[in-house]
């Protein structure tokens, strides 16, 4: 069974930065596409960003792109999010999840809070 450890969250002012990490067990980690996912209050949770299983290649959601980077480090079973110029919309429970395109796969872990003040 795959074990998804989110980390990183907090309170921060707009504006700030954030960064996120998750951390996997399991051999198989580099075999997969990563992503993150964020689930606001009262809202469905949604696609935020992903990583092919080398590292080379990057998708985002129209929201974040320019101001959020994926990446991850194989040698270490662990995925990171960037978050800057972070905006009171940002504010959600964020997880990490195995993806297939832009769909989650699998596991989910506990995520890990964020929350931008204005």
């Amino acid at each position: 069974q795959v074990q998804l450890v989110e980390s990183g969250g907090g309170l921060v002012q707009a504006g700030g930065s954030l960064r996120l990490s998750c951390a996997a067990s399991g051999r198989t980690f580099s075999s997969y596409a990563m992503g993150w996912f964020r689930q606001a209050p009262g809202k469905e949770r949604e696609f935020v960003a992903a990583i092919s299983w080398s590292g080379g290649s990057t998708y985002y959601a129209d929201s974040v792109k320019g101001r959020f980077t994926i990446s991850r480090d194989n040698a270490k079973n662990t995925v990171y999010l960037q978050m800057n110029s972070l905006k009171p919309e940002d504010t959600a429970v964020y997880y990490c999840s195995r993806v297939a395109g832009t769909s989650h796969v699998g596991y989910w872990g506990q995520g890990t809070q964020v929350t931008v003040s204005s």
